[in-house]
Parts: structure tokens; C-alpha cells; sequence
């Protein structure tokens, strides 16, 4: 919670420690460093997605059908478990703008390469749901982000409500879900719905 409260920069162990109810030297005996906790985090956050979504990738359906799966898993994610995936998004930006030491960069690196084999389950899906006829778009980097841009967006303004049900976690996933689709140029609704 602290990194996806304050970010990497602004997270101190101390605070970490807090939050825990733990000691410094508890967190550094099984962390060497932040970067290692940061990182374990992101790893992890990184873990529930595949863990989730590539069994849904391998299905027999049409793609179409294998994606909208893969959608909701993905999204639901990004609601169940928000703060790792912050923790992803953060650990993602910070790679992009090299603010990081040469050792967090090899790091990061690793688990971006991680990211990027998860997104290729996605990208190898669109395209063939493309290929299909169900799924309209020119350039697949760029439905590629956009798809993304849309079901990573609980991460960024989801905030749980008092009440909420499952139920209302479905709607919401479902809304988010149907965004995606139609901006790939899937129809709901559709022969293959």
C-alpha cells in the first residue's frame, strides 16, 4: 500500500515498517534494499495477472471469446488487486525514464521482459481475432495500447465503495470490458457473442 499511496521515491522503509507494524531490520532481513521490495511487489502484482489470464488464452473458443475472457480476468485484476498493479505501473514508468540505479534497471528490466511476454498473450490473441473478422483495427502496437490504456484504467480511479458486491465489481468489468472491445472494433452483440 505504501508504494501505491506515496510511489517508489517517496517511500521510505521507515514507512513500510509502520504500515507492517515491523521493524527496519524485519523488512531489510528479507529485503537487501527498497528496490528489492519494490521489485518483489511488481513481481508479484505481475503474477496474479498471468496467473489469471494466460490459462483463458489457450481455450479452444474463437479468439474473439478467448479475449473477452482474458479481458475480464485482466481488468477484474486491476480492481481485486489494485495496489500491486500500481506498483507494475509505477515500476513500468520508472523504467522508462531511466530513474533508476544501474542495478534497479537490470531489475526492472527483467520483469518488463516478464510484462512484455504477458502482453504478447494479448497482442497474439487481438490479431487473430483480427485475422477472424472479429476485431477491426490498423496497427496492432497501437490497439494494442490503447486496449491497455482502457483495461489498466481501475488502477488509476477505481476506489472501492461501502456496499460493493461482486455483482457491482462484474458490471463495472463488464463496462470496461465492452470500451475495450468496441475500440478494437469488436461489436457486442455480434453472431460471435
Amino acid at each position: 500500500m505504501c508504494f501505491m499511496e506515496r510511489g517508489y521515491s517517496a517511500t521510505s522503509i521507515d514507512d513500510v515498517a509502520r504500515r507492517l507494524g515491523a521493524t527496519k531490520g524485519r523488512i531489510y532481513h528479507h529485503y537487501p534494499s527498497k528496490a528489492d521490495l519494490f521489485a518483489d511487489v511488481f513481481r508479484t502484482g505481475m503474477q496474479f495477472s498471468f496467473s489469471s489470464v494466460e490459462p483463458l488464452s489457450k481455450g479452444p473458443e474463437r479468439a474473439i471469446e478467448r479475449w473477452k475472457k482474458m479481458a475480464r480476468a485482466h481488468a477484474t485484476g486491476m480492481i481485486r488487486t489494485r495496489a500491486f498493479q500500481r506498483v507494475v505501473w509505477e515500476g513500468v514508468e520508472l523504467h522508462l525514464k531511466g530513474a533508476t540505479t544501474p542495478e534497479q534497471r537490470d531489475s526492472l528490466g527483467r520483469l518488463i521482459a516478464h510484462r512484455e511476454r504477458y502482453a504478447r498473450l494479448f497482442r497474439t490473441t487481438i490479431e487473430e481475432a483480427r485475422r477472424d473478422g472479429d476485431m477491426q483495427f490498423s496497427l496492432t502496437g497501437i490497439a494494442e495500447e490503447l486496449m491497455f490504456s482502457a483495461l489498466n484504467s481501475p488502477v488509476f480511479w477505481y476506489s472501492p465503495r461501502a456496499g460493493e458486491t461482486d455483482s457491482d465489481i462484474k458490471e463495472l468489468v463488464d463496462q470496461i470490458v465492452s470500451f475495450a472491445l468496441r475500440g478494437l472494433g469488436g461489436k457486442e452483440g455480434s453472431k460471435n457473442e
